[in-house]
């Protein structure tokens, strides 16, 4: 099963920004998440095309299940 933990952000411009973490180590801790989220902020590392991050909005975890099937 594949994780992804997604950081959601409000821009600068107030849109929404998301950066995704594969496999994030578990279990996720909301307490360091959102001081990860602040860091991420008052670094201002990352721009998306709506603008630079500026709020948190939330954080989730995604869960996937994929099956593949053989086809000959």
């Amino acid at each position: 099963m594949a994780k992804i933990l997604e950081l959601e952000f409000v821009t600068d411009t107030g849109k929404n920004a998301r950066l995704s973490i594969d496999n994030p180590k578990e279990p996720v801790n909301s307490n360091t998440v959102k001081q990860s989220m602040a860091q991420i902020i008052a670094s201002n590392i990352f721009v998306s095309t709506n603008g630079s991050l500026s709020a948190i909005k939330g954080a989730r975890v995604i869960e996937r299940n994929v099956t593949e099937y053989e086809i000959s």
